[in-house]
Formats: structure tokens, sequence, C-alpha cells
């Protein structure tokens, strides 16, 4: 039986201490006398007992999953049809890997003959396991259930005792999300620190040219490799900081303010939605469109002007990474824009002024802290950007203001840095992890001054 099987079990048994416990409880309740009521409810007796007799059980069968594949693999390598599997790692985990498909029945046929013998003992070792996880889990839960069933009283605090176990899974989900973050940023602090230790930080932060390929030979041409990394810096700033906000920016505050203003509601009831599917398009979508037909259209148009242009240009990422982040900031714009008093409305039409002087000088100044919280957010979501940019404006890493010419940026970098197999003592894999630290800094700090300007508008205008 899989642990999937198991954990369903436990939660039907659990499901019948809920109702053993909630039966006792109004048992006790209907016959309590007038005007002594019992502590806490049928309902929070009922979880009590369900949770106990669940939780334990559930708690065990994940320890057990990893215990038991252990012990799995233990017995079947010490079996007598394992004792002839050859010395080789990649080989040995091939016929390791055939015998786990064909025991739990993920492949029918395997090129290894050997895994044919193996593979008997597997499924009888896992069947064996599941069985002993099995046999335990059910014993914790009725000892658990019964247990908590006994503790079931007119005078027993059921509900703060739930409470206290829900508020301790709120509080682990919590620690959960914040110690992810923390590790992750670890993460990035010590690989950067070793790539440090190799490169100047210096040279990293201020230098002009990037080359990371390191050669094999101390005597080959370019062995130490080139980090400068302003070009990259330069291109992720051009393509999704001023591009693509020129874009943006002009583009989704008009929506927002036509949605708003001289949208009908019938109109805008279909239109927002329509404008907000922008968001839910994958960004390998987009890379393809601007690969396909906006690259093309801006080469040609490059070549008209008689100007340099590339296949691959910041224009055309930037274009469509600019039509990408348009629902970031025309959401963020309607917002702030309808939650602007309705008197500042009124209060200016009765002056005199017109609609259009109206949205001009007393609602877009009114909402433009939460515009300019919305394009801080649309513009940490574009220089994180990776698919467009890889997809249309390549991978050179050049410094230089021509629109039509290819540049990259710091994510492309980072996807190109670890693609494949590599070493992670060398200076060229170790970059990737400094490239992001740097975006994340950036990131982080935008997302911060976003939120403080967004806060500030919501305590002026709640």
């Amino acid at each position: 039986m899989s642990l999937f099987a198991i954990a369903s079990l436990i939660i039907g048994l659990a499901f019948i201490a809920w109702l053993s416990g909630r039966a006792k409880a109004s048992s006790f309740s209907r016959a309590a006398p007038a005007g002594q009521r019992p502590h806490s409810l049928p309902n929070y007796h009922g979880w009590y007992v369900a949770l106990w007799a669940a939780v334990p059980a559930l708690i065990f069968v994940a320890i057990w999953g990893n215990v038991s594949n252990t012990l799995i693999w233990q017995t079947v390598l010490d079996s007598p049809q394992a004792a002839d599997l050859p010395a080789m790692d990649m080989q040995r985990a091939a016929i390791l890997s055939e015998a786990q498909g064909l025991a739990t029945g993920r492949l029918q046929t395997a090129f290894q003959p050997q895994a044919q013998q193996i593979a008997p003992v597997y499924a009888e070792a896992r069947n064996f396991y599941s069985f002993i996880g099995l046999a335990v889990a059910l014993l914790i839960a009725f000892a658990a259930g019964a247990f908590a069933f006994t503790r079931v009283s007119p005078h027993f605090r059921a509900r703060t005792r739930v409470e206290r176990l829900v508020m301790g899974v709120l509080l682990v989900a919590s620690l959960i999300a914040i110690l992810t973050t923390l590790g992750i940023v670890l993460s990035l602090l010590f690989e950067s620190l070793r790539f440090f230790s190799m490169v100047n930080p210096i040279e990293f932060l201020f230098g002009t040219n990037w080359s990371p390929q390191m050669a094999i030979r101390a005597d080959q041409a370019g062995s130490t490799g080139a980090f400068g990394a302003i070009p990259l810096f330069w291109g992720t700033v051009f393509i999704g900081a001023i591009i693509a906000m020129i874009v943006a920016i002009p583009l989704g505050l008009m929506s927002a303010i036509y949605l708003t203003q001289y949208a009908s509601s019938r109109v805008r009831s279909w239109m927002k939605p329509l404008l907000e599917i922008l968001a839910g398009v994958p960004t390998v979508v987009y890379g393809y469109f601007a690969a396909l037909t906006v690259a093309p259209a801006v080469r040609d148009l490059g070549l008209t002007l008689g100007l340099p242009a590339s296949s691959e240009s910041a224009l055309a990422a930037g274009l469509v990474m600019g039509i990408m982040i348009i629902p970031f900031v025309s959401s963020m714009a309607d917002d702030s824009i309808a939650a602007v008093p309705q008197a500042m409305r009124d209060g200016s039409l009765a002056m005199g002024a017109t609609k259009s002087e109206t949205i001009k000088k007393v609602l877009v100044p009114a909402a433009l802290p939460g515009v300019v919280g919305g394009v801080l957010l649309a513009v940490s979501r574009a220089i994180g950007e990776t698919m467009i940019v890889v997809m249309a404006a390549g991978l050179a890493a050049n410094l230089t203001a021509n629109p039509f010419e290819s540049v990259t940026t710091v994510t492309t970098q980072i996807v190109q840095l670890l693609t494949g197999d590599q070493e992670f003592n060398s200076p060229k894999t170790l970059a990737a992890f400094a490239l992001g630290l740097v975006l994340f800094i950036v990131t982080l700090i935008l997302n911060i001054i976003a939120l403080r300007v967004v806060k500030k508008y919501r305590e002026a205008y709640e």
C-alpha cells in the first residue's frame, strides 16, 4: 500500500473520530442542567479527537516514507539477486532504477536483464515495509484517538486546545515562509562571498567587460575571464526600466483613466478582465511574439532609418515587456483613481472645471502615490524577466544606448551560466550567484519603496 493510501485511510479514521467525539460531547450537552453549559461546543470536542487521531499518525507516515525507502534499498542490495551488480555507479543506478520501475508498474519491460531478477525483491520489500508502516500508523491513530476520546468531558477546554493547535500550525507555516526566504538569502550570500574571494568586487560592480568563459589551461587566452557586470546592469535597466516603462506607463495610466472615468459599466465589465489577461499569458508566449513578430519589424525599421539594426534588439524585447506589464500599472492606477474621495471630484466640478481638467489636476495628482507604487512594482517585475530577453534581445553583453542593437540582462546571464553541467568551484558558475544577489537587493529595494509609497497613500485616503 502506498503512503498516499495510508494517509487517506488515516484521514478517514480521523473523520470517524470527529463523529465519535462530537456525538459524546452532544450527549452530555443535552444532559447538562439548565444554566450549566459545557465549556466547549461539540464541534470543538470532535475536532480535538480527530486531530489527535490524525496528526501523530500523519507525522509518522511522513517520517516513515523516508526511513522505509532506505530500508527497502538496503534489503534489495543485501539480497542474493543483487550480489552481481556492477561496481560502476551509473550502470548500477540504471539497473536499480529499472527494477524499481518494473516493481511499481511504471515500466513494462527492462533493458537490463538483471533488473528483471531484482524487481520481485524490491516489490516484496516494498510491500513488507508498507504493511509495517500501515500497522504502526493505524496503531498510533487508534491509541491517540482513544486517549483524546477519554478526555472529552463537560469541563474539558477543547476549544482552547484546538485553537492553540491551529495557532501552532499557522506559526509553523509562517516560519516555513520566513526560513525559506532566509535560506535563499544565505545561499546567495555564501556563494557570492566565494565568488568575491576569487574576483575583485570592484571589478565586478564597475567593470565594463563581461566574458566569464574560463579556459581549460592557464596558458590559453582569456584563462582568467572578465567579470565586469556593468553591461549586464545597463541592459537590465535599458530594457526593463526604460523601454518597457516608456510603453507601460502611458498605456497603463491612460487605460486606467478611461476605465474609471469614461467607460460605461458594461464596457468596463468586459474590458478590464481582457486587459488583465495580459498578466496571465506565459512569458514564453511573449518571447515567441517578440522573436517572430516584433523583432523583424524593429530590424526593418532600423534599416529604414539607416541605423545599424540587429535581428535581436533591446527595443523588441522592451516593447513586448512593456505590453506584458501594462496590467501591473493599470490595475494599481485603476484602484488608486477609484479610491480618490468623491468629494474631491464633486468639488472640482462645482468650481467649474471640466471633466478632463478634473482628471488632470485633481484625480491624477491625488492618486499619484498609488500610481508610483504600481510603477515600481512593475519595474521590479520587468527587471526579473528572462524568457523575452533570451528570445528577442540576445546574449551579447553590449554597453550601448542604441535600442536597435543586441543587449543582455542579468537574468539571462544567470540562465546561461547555470545551464548544463557546471562546476561550482569555478568563478564562471559562481558569478551567477553574485548576479542573483545584486538582482535580489535591487528588487527588494524597489518593493520596499513601492510598499511604503502605497502605505502612505492608503493612510491619506482610506
